[in-house]
C-alpha cells in the first residue's frame, strides 16, 4: 500500500470495523467499547490479513483524548477540582503507591529486575480517563460528586504520571535500563531546558529535574488561570461575532489542540491535561455549551480510534501462553486497586456509595499505561512479556469495568437493606456533623432528602414561601454551607439509624426523596412511616418499574424526571401551535393520567396539580 494512503486506510478500516464491531457486540449486550478494541485486534499485526499503521493509529488516538478532556474541562469547573482535592490529592498518591508496590511484587516474583517493577506498577496504577468518563456518561454520574471525586481522582494520577515520565529517563541507568538517547517529548524537552541553563552536570540530578518539572508545570497552571482565562473566553467571543458557524468551530478544535499541543512542548504537560486546562478556562465563557457541541462528534469519532489503537498492540496468544500472569495482572486492576480505593475512601469519611464508585472506575487500566510501556521499553527498563501482559490487562479490565459498575450499583443496594453495617463502614462520618444538640427540628415540616439540582430548587421554593424544611445530605461541604446560608440540615446516609430521626422525620409533615438513587426509596418510605405513619411522601426516580412499585405502596407522588420533561415539553408545544392553555393542559393531564394506568393509585384523581392536593392527615381530619 502507497505510503501516502495509511493514513485513510488507518481512519476508514478502523472506524468501519469499529462500526461492525460495536454493533455485534451490542447484539450479544455487551459494551459497544468491546466491539471497537475487537476491531483493533482484528487490523493489529497480530492477525491475519490487513496490518494497520499503529504508530498513525495512536496518534490519532491521542487526538481523540485531547478532544474528551478538552470537553471534560468544559463541564469540569475550577470550583469542583478544589472541592474535591482533599480526597482527591491524597487518595490517589496513596492508591498509586499500593498498587505500584502490587505490581512491583509480581514482577520481582517473576524475576525481573526493580526498574521493571517500577515500570510495570506505575502502569498498572492509573485508570484510563477515556473509559471512565464514558462509563460516568452512561450512568449519569458525572456531574455528580461520586463523578466529580472521579475525574478529580484520575487528574492528580495523570499528573503523577506525568513528573514519572520525566524521572524515568533520569532513573534508568541506576535502576538497570539505559540512558535515553532520542527524544521522548517532555523528558527531552525538559533535559534540554536544564541542560541549556545550568550545564549538563546538573541536569544529571534527580531533585532538579524533579524542581523544575514541578516549576514548569505550576507555571503552566498559573497561566492558565490568570491569563487564559480572560484571553481564551475573549478569542471564542471574537470568532462568535463573525456569524461564520466554521471559525467558530475552527477556534473551539484550534484551542483545544493548540494549547494541548504547546502545552507539552513548552512546558512538559500531557496533551490530556492541557486540553483539560484549556477547556476548565474556557467553561468561563457563556459560549461553552455551543464549543461543547460543537466538538462532540469529533471526541466520538476520535475516541473510537483510540480503543481501535489499543486493540492493535493486543497479542491475542498471550491469553494462551501465560493464563495464571495474566489473571494476576487483572487481579491487581480490578481488585487490588479497587480494595484500596475503597479503603482510602471510607478513611476520609465519606460514603460507601461513593467508595463503591471510585473503586469501580479506578477497575482498568488505559492510556498513560500504554505511554509508561513505550517508555519503559525504549530504555530497556521494561521487557517484551511486560508489555504483552499490561496490554492484555488494560483490553480484559475495559471489557470487564461495567460488571464492576454494576456489582458496585449491587452492592450499594445490598448495603442500603443493611444500614446499620453500612454505618460501620461510615464509622464517625454521620456522627461528626448532626444536628446540635441545641438545634430543634421544626414541626409540621418537609424531610428533603438530597439537595443537588432537583433537591435544591424545591428547597428554595420551600424557603421562598418561608415553609418549614430540614434538609439530609451525604456531602459534608453542601451541609455546612447550608447551615452557614442559615437552613436545617443534616449530614449522612438517610437510611442510616438517627439520620431521619435527627432530621424531625417523626413530627414531619412531608418526605422528599430528590436523590437519584431510586433503589433506596421503598426502604426511605418504609422508615419514615414506621417513625410517621400518617406522613405524606414525595419521591423521584428514573425507572418505570420502580415507580409501579412505589404507587403499589401508596406513596402520595411519584414522579419519573424524563416523563415529567416530556409532559411539560408537550405542553409548552401545544400552547406554541396556537391551541388554549386550559386545553393544552386538560390534554396533559389526561396523557398523565394514562401513562399511570397501569398501577392506578388513590392520588390518581388530582395527580396533575399536587401542590393542590389537601394533605393526608386533612383527608383523615375531615
Amino acid at each position: 500500500m502507497p505510503h501516502a494512503t495509511e493514513l485513510i486506510a488507518i481512519i476508514a478500516l478502523g472506524l468501519v470495523l469499529a462500526f461492525l464491531c460495536g454493533m455485534l457486540a451490542q447484539r450479544l449486550r455487551l459494551p459497544p467499547l468491546v466491539g471497537y478494541l475487537l476491531a483493533g485486534v482484528l487490523v493489529g499485526p497480530y492477525t491475519p490479513g490487513f496490518v494497520g499503521n499503529s504508530e498513525l493509529a495512536g496518534q490519532l488516538a491521542e487526538i481523540g483524548v485531547i478532544l474528551l478532556m478538552f470537553g471534560v474541562g468544559l463541564h469540569f469547573s475550577i470550583g469542583d477540582l478544589m472541592a474535591v482535592r482533599a480526597i482527591a490529592l491524597p487518595g490517589a498518591i496513596v492508591q498509586i503507591a499500593v498498587a505500584t508496590a502490587m505490581g512491583g511484587g509480581l514482577a520481582l516474583l517473576w524475576g525481573w529486575g526493580i526498574g521493571a517493577g517500577l515500570v510495570f506498577g506505575l502502569a498498572l496504577s492509573v485508570a484510563s480517563t477515556v473509559v471512565l468518563l464514558r462509563a460516568l456518561e452512561e450512568r449519569g454520574l458525572l456531574d455528580s460528586d461520586k463523578g466529580r471525586i472521579a475525574v478529580g481522582w484520575l487528574i492528580v494520577e495523570d499528573l503523577a504520571m506525568v513528573l514519572a515520565l520525566v524521572l524515568l529517563p533520569a532513573l534508568a541507568p541506576s535502576l538497570g535500563g539505559k540512558a535515553e538517547e532520542q527524544s521522548h517529548g517532555a523528558a527531552h524537552a525538559l533535559a534540554d531546558f536544564v541542560g541549556g541553563l545550568v550545564g549538563s552536570g546538573l541536569a544529571d540530578s534527580i531533585w532538579l529535574t524533579l524542581g523544575l518539572t514541578l516549576a514548569k508545570v505550576a507555571l503552566f497552571v498559573a497561566l492558565m488561570l490568570v491569563v487564559g482565562r480572560r484571553f481564551v473566553p475573549w478569542l471564542l467571543d471574537q470568532a462568535a461575532r463573525t456569524g461564520s458557524r466554521e471559525l467558530f468551530t475552527l477556534c473551539v478544535l484550534a484551542l483545544a489542540l493548540g494549547l494541548a499541543f504547546g502545552s507539552a512542548e513548552l512546558f512538559g504537560v500531557s496533551f490530556a491535561l492541557g486540553a483539560f486546562f484549556a477547556g476548565m478556562v474556557l467553561a468561563e465563557s457563556d459560549l461553552s455549551h455551543q464549543a461543547a457541541a460543537d466538538s462532540l462528534p469529533l471526541q466520538d469519532a476520535f475516541a473510537v480510534l483510540f480503543f481501535v489503537s489499543v486493540g492493535m498492540l493486543f497479542d491475542p496468544f498471550i491469553l494462551i501462553r501465560e493464563p495464571l500472569s495474566v489473571l494476576a495482572v487483572l487481579g491487581v486492576i480490578m481488585l487490588g486497586k479497587s480494595l484500596a480505593a475503597v479503603a482510602i475512601v471510607l478513611v476520609f469519611k465519606h460514603p460507601v456509595g461513593t467508595a463503591l464508585t471510585i473503586a469501580a472506575s479506578l477497575a482498568q487500566i488505559g492510556e498513560f499505561s500504554f505511554i509508561l510501556v513505550t517508555l519503559g521499553l525504549s530504555l530497556k527498563l521494561l521487557p517484551t512479556e511486560g508489555r504483552d501482559l499490561i496490554l492484555g490487562g488494560a483490553l480484559l479490565s475495559i471489557t470487564l469495568n461495567p460488571l464492576a459498575f454494576a456489582l458496585a450499583a449491587r452492592v450499594e443496594a445490598w448495603l442500603a437493606d443493611r444500614p446499620e453495617l453500612a454505618r460501620r463502614f461510615e464509622r464517625g462520618g454521620a456522627d461528626s456533623v448532626a444536628v446540635t444538640a441545641e438545634t430543634k427540628a421544626p414541626r409540621r415540616h418537609a424531610v428533603v432528602v438530597g439537595y443537588g439540582r432537583v433537591g435544591s430548587s424545591i428547597g428554595k421554593a420551600l424557603e421562598t414561601w418561608d415553609l418549614p424544611f430540614v434538609v439530609i445530605d451525604r456531602d459534608r461541604r453542601r451541609v455546612l454551607e447550608l447551615r452557614e446560608a442559615g437552613i436545617e440540615a443534616v449530614y449522612g446516609d438517610a437510611l442510616a439509624p438517627g439520620i431521619l430521626e435527627a432530621a424531625g422525620i417523626g413530627q414531619a409533615r412531608l418526605l422528599v426523596s430528590a436523590t437519584p438513587d431510586s433503589h433506596q426509596a421503598r426502604r426511605l418510605v418504609e422508615l419514615a412511616r414506621e417513625a410517621n405513619p400518617r406522613i405524606d411522601t414525595l419521591i423521584r426516580t428514573h425507572s418505570d418499574a420502580e415507580r409501579r412499585r412505589l404507587e403499589e405502596e401508596k406513596v402520595g407522588l411519584v414522579l419519573m424526571g424524563e416523563r415529567e420533561l416530556a409532559f411539560g415539553m408537550t405542553f409548552y408545544a401545544l400552547r406554541s401551535l396556537g391551541l388554549k392553555d386550559g386545553e393544552a393542559r386538560l390534554f396533559v393531564d389526561a396523557a398523565r393520567a394514562e401513562s399511570r394506568a397501569e398501577a392506578p393509585t388513590e392520588t390518581e384523581i388530582e395527580q396533575s396539580t399536587p401542590e393542590l392536593r389537601p394533605h393526608k392527615a386533612e383527608v383523615a381530619e375531615g
